[in-house]
């Protein structure tokens, strides 16, 4: 027992450290890099271009989850657990996927918080406090010499709708995260933010009005810089636009929905087709960045400038409808391209995924199942199960030679091995007498096999008054003292599987006890070791 619980406790703790430790290591030291590590082959000159680019890693959608989030009841377990675990996932790839690539800037492309708009001051300041403490906000602000910016989402301050009741949004958003149409420049890359959800909104209003000015502003002041254009919400595509291979859910098309009171924009999910092409016209840009979709999608819009690629990335989280986070490794050049380069070789990207948790508390839940059947249906003498495994792969050997050979031959199984014994009676006539052979207990190495159909000659003394003493017996007697016997051994019987019941239950336990006793502990310090702030 002892070797068993240590063989399912063994498995139990490499599952663990896969599942909550190594799996978010396999981005940086497997299936993602740096695009200029590989540069292009116009490019390959022998020079390390390591310090050749600015490294930007770019996150999207961690939508922290509220009240607003599920059906679940304010601060209760349920919700905070959930909390907890998708707080941790996120937490977890900052630190062991994303911060080993030791990016120079972070990029958030919006939506914080799940319910940002709905939620009371008091709630809003404690998905801020969680957001900073996930992603380490305090700490790289103070002591990495990591740049962070921001870009505003609908569910961090709503659509244009909201704005006019519910200016305060607004304002609560900018106290925390600051301007939400703004310009930065990473090596000689120059990056448009512009706040999307306003938009379409109504020209009179006034944020509306503020975000087009910025463009405005932005367009008459040509860069010699490739510029990225940085939209939470996509730009405008045609229905059923195919997005690429790593996209993993339908696509999804436009969608708009205005409030009936004053035809302001409740909802959309890509900008409108004139705001698109507004936007193409006036920054010009090389690369197109968005989020708010969740998935994956690369398309390429057509503007008089010529052509443009968007990338719409997917979700940090692995809560928002997606099974493959993911985030994007982002290198923007350090020095000027000389005239006619390509676009690429200023700004080149990579999608990364991280692990899928849900495949992963999947495996845990088989192993569980599978622990407790193991526990409950492995030999009580467990040196016996080579035998068992052995006796049952040579039936189905055994099984698939009578399938080839037409089914001729009949099948042996366990209960036909047996031996023969040869009986003389007092007439003098010779008896055979099948009788099932006992298998040994253990695993003989020099046990000699029994061979079917064995035949056993024994003697029998001859006793001169043997039939008549048969005789004397009379049948009825013989029928009564078999029954009383058979009544006699029933309730033994009955005792001794209740006994096996009860020393497997008992065994199981203690199995689980055991297993349970190293991981658990093992478990929770894998937990806090990322959680805790460092």
């Amino acid at each position: 027992m002892l070797k068993l619980a240590a063989f399912l406790s063994l498995i139990w703790a490499l599952s663990l450290l896969y599942g909550e430790m190594f799996a978010f290591w396999v981005p940086y030291l497997w299936s993602c890099s740096w695009h200029h590590l590989h540069p292009l082959p116009s490019a390959r000159d022998g020079v390390d271009h390591q310090r050749d680019y600015v490294k930007i890693a770019v996150v999207t959608d961690p939508q922290l989850m509220d009240r607003t989030s599920l059906h679940l009841a304010p601060k209760s377990i349920a919700l905070e657990a959930a909390q907890f675990y998708t707080d941790l996932y996120m937490r977890r790839a900052l630190l062991s996927s994303i911060f080993p690539f030791k990016p120079d800037v972070i990029l958030f492309l919006g939506d914080y918080f799940d319910g940002g708009p709905f939620l009371s001051d008091e709630e809003w300041q404690e998905s801020w406090s969680r957001f900073k403490h996930i992603f380490n906000i305090d700490m790289l602000e103070k002591t990495a010499n990591i740049k962070l910016y921001y870009l505003v989402g609908n569910h961090d301050i709503g659509y244009a709708a909201f704005h006019s009741h519910m200016p305060e949004v607004i304002r609560r958003y900018e106290r925390a995260f600051g301007a939400r149409n703004y310009q930065f420049t990473a090596g000689k890359v120059d990056f448009v933010a512009i706040d999307a959800q306003t938009l379409d909104g109504n020209p009179q209003n006034n944020v509306t009005s503020a975000t087009w000015n910025f463009v405005k502003n932005v367009s008459e002041h040509p860069s010699s810089n490739p510029r990225v254009l940085l939209t939470h919400i996509p730009l405008y595509r045609p229905g059923l636009t195919a997005c690429g291979p790593y996209r993993s859910s339908s696509i999804i098309n436009q969608r708009i929905n205005r409030a009936a009171r004053d035809n302001e924009i409740l909802y959309q999910n890509y900008i409108t087709e004139n705001g698109t092409n507004d936007l193409l016209e006036s920054i010009k840009p090389a690369l197109i960045l968005s989020g708010h979709d969740h998935d994956q999608c690369t398309v390429t819009h057509r503007s008089k400038y010529g052509s443009v690629k968007e990338h719409t990335l997917g979700t940090i989280s692995w809560q928002m409808g997606n099974l493959f986070p993911s985030f994007m490794l982002l290198s923007a050049s350090n020095h000027i391209l000389p005239a006619g380069s390509m676009p690429e070789e200023a700004i080149s990207t990579k999608v990364c995924f991280l692990p899928v948790q849900t495949y992963i508390y999947i495996w845990y839940l088989v192993l569980f199942v599978m622990t407790v059947l193991i526990a409950v249906l492995w030999p009580t003498n467990g040196v016996l199960f080579p035998c068992y495994l052995g006796g049952f792969l040579s039936n189905i050997r055994s099984l698939i030679s009578s399938s080839f050979s037409g089914g001729g031959t009949k099948l042996k199984s366990e209960d036909e091995i047996y031996e023969y014994e040869e009986i003389w009676d007092a007439e003098g006539s010779m008896h055979l007498i099948k009788k099932t052979f006992e298998v040994s207990s253990t695993c003989s190495r020099e046990g000699a096999s029994v061979e079917r159909g064995n035949a056993v000659m024994r003697s029998v003394a001859r006793k001169p008054n043997a039939q008549e003493t048969d005789a004397s017996i009379p049948a009825d007697v013989t029928l009564h003292i078999g029954l009383d016997a058979a009544v006699k051994a029933q309730p033994r019987t009955n005792k001794s599987k209740t006994k096996m019941v009860i020393r497997r239950l008992v065994r199981t336990l203690s199995i689980i006890i055991i297993v349970a006793a190293f991981n658990v502990p093992l478990y929770m310090m894998l937990l806090f070791k990322d959680w805790i702030d460092k």
